[in-house]
């Protein structure tokens, strides 16, 4: 089911059908296949990058789209309505690209960012480490002055894309305490980089998650984005934007699952009639529906505040909570309708069950947000 979106343009209206179409013809039919054999979707990401969805928030003077973050957002809530994994690692390679966009020189995005926003290059994020998620100060991996660069050493964590991508928003440390954390760009091929085996996860098969080791790599000064110690600044102020491309994505993941369900409840007869006339069950579906609904109206209410200049760390995180909640009700909800079949591969809620409990965990989990929103209320 299309949804009926509220679009602030044409070009916007445009750029939604666009994605509709791509999204229907390339990722739908590969999507479960996929997803089973754990397979890599080579050449989809560059597909996305000359259809203009890689770099949409971005300026165009560098091959961005120029959209508003509330056009993004849907762009990615329709891929994750047709394929999570494809619609997280398009967000996690947005939020890669964010620090040289925002923090780096002029020079630095000259150089570096068309490549990126057009697809030619895809990123990934490395800042979490195995004793380091939540508490990004925590983090050990080190960033030390050699000559005219910084030699990296240490391991991360956690990183989508990682292995595959070609360049990573890398945090490491460079001096003490929360101020000693610095943020890199680096390639995704160096000597001294090396990737673990892919996590054996719950879902989101398709799109490898790896530990990387840094064992002694040379990185030139000019891929420090920022100054030195700005890292977590850096981080936190990306991790706003990327909670709410992780909670679109949650969103597009509902309403899939709610597609499905109320298609099964038009088609299944019980005691003479269509399941969806039961009103226990035409209940449940209202709910699922009202829970999309919801979800959907948080991330564009923190999105319009962040194309207008507002504060949104707050928004960000209630739709990031909101959302990826309400994702993993939606898809449970949805086998529930569906009974003995919902448990079964024939049909994809069970997927979309499994990969909506880790959106509730990265880019913050959401007892991290609940953490971010009731500090706010500190006096």
């Amino acid at each position: 089911m299309s949804v009926d979106r509220l679009l602030p343009t044409q070009e916007a209206e445009d750029l939604i059908a666009l994605t509709r179409d791509i999204a229907d013809k390339e990722l739908a039919p590969r999507a479960d296949r996929y997803e089973r054999r754990e397979t890599y979707p080579e050449g989809l990401f560059t597909t996305l990058g000359k259809a203009g969805l890689l770099g949409l928030p971005y300026p165009e003077e560098f091959g961005g789209g120029g959209q508003p973050y509330e056009v993004y957002l849907q762009v990615l809530e329709e891929l994750a309505a047709r394929w999570a994994a494809v619609a997280v690692a398009t967000s996690v390679h947005g939020l890669a690209c964010f620090p040289l966009a925002t923090f780096g020189t002029e020079e630095q995005r000259q150089r570096w960012l068309p490549g990126m926003l057009t697809g030619e290059a895809v990123g990934g994020y490395s800042l979490s480490e195995p004793q380091a998620g939540s508490d990004a100060a925590a983090l050990t991996c080190r960033a030390d002055k050699e000559g005219d660069g910084y030699r990296i050493t240490g391991t991360k964590a956690w990183i989508t894309h990682g292995g595959r991508a070609d360049f990573y928003a890398l945090f490491a440390r460079t001096g003490e305490g929360s101020h000693g954390v610095s943020c890199l760009l680096a390639p995704g091929r160096a000597d001294g980089l090396s990737f673990g085996k892919p996590e054996e996860k719950m879902g989101l098969h398709a799109i490898p998650t790896t530990t990387a080791h840094w064992d002694g790599a040379l990185l030139d000064h000019d891929r420090l984005i920022g100054a030195e110690g700005q890292g977590l600044q850096i981080a936190f102020s990306a991790l706003d934007s990327g909670r709410l491309g992780i909670a679109a994505c949650a969103t597009g993941l509902a309403q899939a699952a709610l597609d499905v369900a109320v298609d099964y409840a038009n088609e299944r007869t019980t005691f003479g009639k269509k399941i969806i006339d039961h009103q226990g069950l035409g209940f449940l579906l209202a709910d699922m529906a009202a829970a999309v609904d919801s979800a959907r109206a948080t991330y564009l209410d923190a999105a319009r505040r962040r194309d207008l200049g507002r504060p949104y760390s707050r928004q960000a995180s209630v739709a990031k909570l909101i959302a990826t909640d309400a994702a993993m009700k939606v898809t449970t909800d949805a086998v529930q309708v569906l009974g003995g079949y919902g448990y079964t591969r024939d049909f994809p809620v069970e997927r979309y069950m499994r990969e909506a409990k880790i959106m509730q965990i990265f880019e913050g989990t959401n007892q991290i947000q609940r953490l971010v929103i009731s500090r706010g209320f500190a006096r």
